[in-house]
């Protein structure tokens, strides 16, 4: 790999009915760690919740948003439509199969997709998921399990995993993914296609579904808002908007997120795409003690912290962070 490569699967920003009730889905039920509770820089009556490995390592972080007001999403063609998490092990799924049907969680039967098995299971907004095995999974590495975790660490969360676009035409997003950004179109199962970057496995992948049965999704709560790929650093961030500048794209330019740096751009109807540096990292403003115990504010939203947090429905994360 080149420096200026994309590395594999950043974040996936999503959108929920209940910032509260997802902390204690994503915490409690999927053992990940609140290492970030913030707002949505762009909306700052909008949390923005980031659930990751121990430390908050790339690769490993599922974020949300709860936009007031907002509607529930519809699941349907034009969207980024499935969540990909990663788990050490096929017999990894039995456990989550046995949990999940403990908490009341809908699931799908443990299935196969490109040589792995996998899980899919839904949450409380219809969210759409799926646990991958790592058994025969080779590349990046996972992350480290929170170590006050609920889960066993032998069968926990290491971090993203492929994640599913839906699209009634997918050939032009097929295209930009292996002439601009580098991946690899690795194989074909009836109407998906496995694409892949720099022999990266599951934490590098994305899976392209066709249909044209599905209505046009629409964006609220329980669907993805979008998908984010690693670039080292500013550096190589401002290589890829030029890139994405020089193809033409409707994109962000530079923007400043105090944990990272981004750039973002429309990839298809219905698919957004962001490229976001590994740094500096979550623990920049904040001890891992405290990590998500509170309310933090990059320094640039500080001086509006009070009407923040007049706008923002309250909820404890201190208990479940450190006591489990």
């Amino acid at each position: 790999m080149r420096k200026t490569d994309l590395i594999g699967l950043h974040h996936v920003t999503a959108i929920t009915s209940s910032a509260p009730k997802m902390f204690h889905f994503m915490t409690e039920v999927l053992g990940l760690h609140l290492i970030k509770k913030t707002v949505n820089q762009d909306d700052v009556t909008t949390y923005h919740l980031y659930f990751t490995d121990d430390m908050g390592t790339a690769g490993t972080d599922l974020t949300f948003f709860d936009f007031p007001g907002i509607g529930k999403g519809r699941y349907g063609k034009n969207s980024i439509s499935r969540i990909g998490f990663r788990v050490p092990t096929d017999a990894s799924l039995d456990y989550w199969a046995k949990r999940f049907d403990d908490y009341g969680i809908n699931t799908d039967p443990i299935q196969e997709q490109f040589g792995a098995k996998t899980l899919p299971f839904y949450d409380f907004d219809d969210q759409r998921y799926q646990l991958v095995s790592d058994e025969h999974n080779a590349g990046l590495s996972g992350g480290t399990p929170y170590r006050h975790s609920p889960i066993p660490s032998e069968v926990a969360i290491r971090g993203l995993g492929p994640t599913t676009i839906t699209l009634s035409e997918p050939e032009n997003l097929g295209t930009i993914l292996t002439t601009i950004m580098g991946f690899a179109k690795r194989e074909k199962e009836g109407s998906q296609t496995l694409y892949e970057l720099h022999d990266g496995g599951h934490g590098a992948q994305v899976i392209i579904a066709i249909s044209a049965a599905l209505p046009d999704s629409i964006q609220g709560y329980g669907s993805v808002h979008h998908l984010a790929f690693r670039t080292p650093d500013t550096e190589t961030l401002n290589y890829w908007i030029q890139r994405i500048q020089l193809a033409g794209f409707h994109d962000s330019d530079f923007v400043e997120r105090f944990y990272f740096q981004s750039e973002y751009f429309r990839a298809a109807p219905g698919v957004l795409f962001e490229i976001a540096t590994d740094g500096p990292g979550f623990l920049v403003d904040e001890t891992y003690e405290e990590a998500g115990v509170h309310l933090e504010l990059p320094p640039f939203l500080e001086d509006q912290r009070a009407m923040i947090e007049a706008n923002l429905t309250p909820f404890n994360s201190e208990e479940a962070t450190h006591d489990n």
